[in-house]
């Protein structure tokens, strides 16, 4: 049976890496993402898998638009293998400067679109015996920077609903993780450097940001990618439910230091 994938949020960034990943692990890959000049970008880097790649445009917070999408996709393969629900949005502010419409925004691109995708793509997992659902959380589910009140309330969500399809679907050999990156380089985290980087350039910016990071950088894309390949994989058919920090040892190091 020809593996069919999912990527939502696939056509840049770590959906990008991760979509890269499961091509060159010869799985047919299907992109949801709401930019369609990424897409056409992603489409021409992509050109030489020919027509294992393709991607559509999107709105994963649209019901009407996730369940059309998913079920052209799995109808017209028969099934689906692969669900990795790499879309987000970054969001900024406290608790009291957090307008309501940022909060719920936050949470329709970051949480409700993953049990979207999840809801519609399970039935086609089930056809195919089984599968594999991947969802990218953030090292901010565990601990904070400031002001990400709805962003880092949204990973925490994510973590929670990952556990919930785990288990729910276990018997059925449906699995669901969560990966949770540190800093990565990505198009999302370079707005970020270019709207608070402040007197400093964007590069010297991200630089300081990755030496947060014990390794000494940020991550790539790609690594976040092998990652969740290995996730989808039968190498890890015996995981789920779990979630799993890839942050260069970021969470584990304490801020003061002897020397």
């Amino acid at each position: 049976m020809d593996k069919v994938a999912i990527v939502t949020g696939g056509a840049k960034g770590i959906g990008l890496g991760s979509a890269q990943r499961l091509l060159e692990d010869g799985a047919s890959v299907i992109v949801f993402d709401i930019d369609e000049k990424a897409i056409a970008s992603a489409k021409e880097l992509f050109a030489n898998y020919g027509d294992r790649f393709s991607g559509v445009k999107v709105d994963i917070a649209s019901d009407a638009q996730v369940k059309k999408a998913v079920n052209e996709v799995g109808n017209k393969h028969g099934h689906i293998n692969y669900l990795v629900n790499s879309a987000g949005i970054q969001t900024y502010g406290t608790a009291e400067d957090t307008t309501e419409e940022l909060w719920d925004r936050t949470f329709g691109v970051n949480v409700k679109a993953m049990y979207l995708t999840s809801k519609y793509a399970i039935p086609f997992m089930r056809k195919a015996k089984g599968g594999s659902i991947v969802n990218i959380s953030s090292v901010q589910a565990l601990s904070n920077q400031t002001n990400v009140l709805a962003y880092a309330s949204s990973k925490g969500a994510v973590n929670a609903l990952t556990r919930a399809i785990a288990v729910d679907y276990a018997p059925e050999q449906i699995r669901c993780n969560a990966v949770l990156p540190g800093c990565v380089d990505t198009p999302m985290i370079r707005a970020t450097a270019e709207s608070f980087a402040g007197d400093r350039s964007a590069e010297d910016f991200l630089h300081e940001w990755g030496l947060t990071h014990p390794i000494g950088r940020m991550a790539t894309i790609h690594e976040i990618g092998q990652l969740v390949g290995f996730l989808c994989s039968d190498k890890s058919s015996f995981i789920t439910g779990s979630s799993y920090v890839i942050d260069g040892g970021m969470t584990s190091q304490l801020p003061n230091k002897l020397a």
